[in-house]
């Protein structure tokens, strides 16, 4: 059997000013994919892959469309050059927006199909904070998202996805697709699989699988910082029974849709002077404070020094803060060398709208590269050592910050951009803390401007009812 891969995979705040170009997406390209760790587990499946193009990039703005439309046209032209194809593997993420446009994976998807015609099946992988639409389920045969967030399950969910695929191949056997929308759409920091009610909704979702002729059920939280008219949760179901179908993706979505008032942050939360004066005062560390308004692993800018302002303001010691954004700064730090003091403009490099902090720091740790848009510098003002970097970047695990020289274990406070926190800053976290913080993925979603959101739509609407719909797939018959 001959199967393509290829994917866009982005998550794109509609909140965010800054445009996602080329130089923001890890590119792999043709026969590279196979060796890559991301893609690797396909030389496991009894089949040939023809590996075309995947570019991934953590979140942030829309999608420059002239760089979406060169991309589209070169997995197009690879899926064409493939052909005769016996299915289409694609790894995508679910919440792509693309300037001037809405609905971007529909538009991809709807392409990819129509170039390969109507026999060949095409199976997805998703986030599951993926937004989904009537068009992208008409273009699918299978679907399979992540169970967890945080995301601890990537690989399990991409081999999900292309076992059915195979599954499918091998045995002539067609499956359904069918998705059932729910008018709910929260922010991931409040529907964490760590915490419930999630984490027993998801684990749930095992219960409805085989051998009740479904091959996978999923489920979308959605992406709420994209004001879309797909911006909504849903449950997605794949299988051979369409009855078993239809009452799993009914009962998925009535189940979340009845619990939706008890999803709360997973962790104690306020405002950054609030969330300061806890970590500042505590008896026990390290804190790790999570800014969640600027993180840019959910679309935010990454360049907001809010929270560097305030843990200056209280003289705040033992501070790691990763990082801010600036490439300026960070430029200015490896022409000074370390060991220099030096004047420094911190902060709004990208997005103006916020404040700025203009300080004096030292030089303290410059990272060995010889990209200049992968520099990272280590600067120190008074008792805080804050990462600057050229580029926007997430500091999730240890080795974010022991390569820079710094020890997360040994500090008072480490202060990242980030909502919930990752599977490697919780377990020292002591406590962890989150400010609901400005930034275009704030958390107070309820206040975010909504044009073109679905309504009624809990929580922007609370007084309301709602009865599960299943809509099938075009190609379920």
């Amino acid at each position: 059997m001959k199967i393509a891969v290829a994917g866009l995979h982005t998550e794109c705040s509609t909140y965010n000013p800054v445009l996602a170009r080329e130089a923001d997406f890890r590119v792999l390209r043709g026969p590279s994919m196979l060796k890559d760790q991301y893609f690797d587990f396909l030389t496991h499946f009894p089949a040939e892959f023809i590996t075309i193009l995947h570019a991934r990039a953590i979140a942030g703005g829309p999608v420059e469309r002239a760089l979406y439309d060169r991309w589209k046209c070169e997995i197009l032209d690879g899926l064409k050059a493939a052909m005769p194809l016996d299915g289409v593997y694609l790894a995508m993420h679910g919440a792509m927006h693309v300037e001037g446009m809405f609905d971007a994976e529909g538009d991809f998807i709807t392409a990819v199909r129509e170039v390969v015609g109507p026999d060949v099946l095409i199976s997805a992988s998703y986030d599951l904070h993926g937004n989904i639409s009537q068009r992208i389920i008409d273009g699918l045969d299978m679907f399979s998202t992540y169970r967890t967030a945080p995301h601890i399950d990537v690989p399990d969910t991409m081999r999900r996805a292309v076992t059915m695929l195979v599954r499918a191949l091998k045995t002539g056997v067609k499956p359904m697709l069918a998705w059932a929308p729910v008018p709910v759409l929260l922010p991931g920091e409040r529907t964490s699989t760590q915490d419930e009610p999630a984490r027993t909704f998801y684990t749930q979702i095992h219960q409805v699988e085989e051998p009740s002729g479904i091959w996978d059920a999923s489920f979308q939280v959605g992406y709420v910082w994209a004001d879309e008219p797909r911006a909504t949760a849903c449950a997605v179901v794949t299988g051979t029974d369409r009855a078993a179908i239809e009452k799993a993706a009914i009962h998925l979505a009535q189940d979340y849709w009845d619990i939706r008032e008890g999803f709360v942050f997973g962790m104690e939360t306020g405002s950054i002077e609030e969330c300061v004066d806890r970590a500042v005062s505590s008896p026990t560390h390290p804190v790790v404070l999570a800014e969640s308004g600027d993180n840019p692993t959910g679309g935010g800018v990454g360049d907001r020094a809010e929270v560097l302002a305030a843990l200056m303001a209280k003289d705040a010691q033992g501070v790691i803060f990763a990082g801010i954004a600036d490439k300026a700064a960070t430029d200015a730090a490896y022409a000074a060398g370390v060991g220099a003091r030096l004047p420094l403009h911190i902060g709004a490099s990208l997005d103006p709208s916020s404040t700025p902090v203009n300080t004096e720091a030292e030089v303290v740790f410059l990272a060995e590269t010889e990209n200049a848009h992968l520099r990272e510098a280590v600067v120190r003002i008074g008792g805080i050592d804050l990462v600057l970097t050229a580029r926007r970047r997430p500091f999730h695990n240890i080795a974010d910050f022991t390569r820079l020289g710094l020890d997360p274990h040994a500090a008072n406070i480490i202060a990242v951009k980030s909502g919930y926190l990752s599977p490697e800053l919780g377990p020292i976290a002591n406590p962890g803390i989150m400010a609901l913080s400005p930034g275009v993925v704030d958390q107070f979603v309820e206040r975010t401007e909504r044009k073109h959101t679905p309504r009624p739509s809990y929580p922007f609407d609370t007084d309301f009812g709602f009865v599960p719909v299943v809509k099938w797939s075009k190609r379920a018959g």
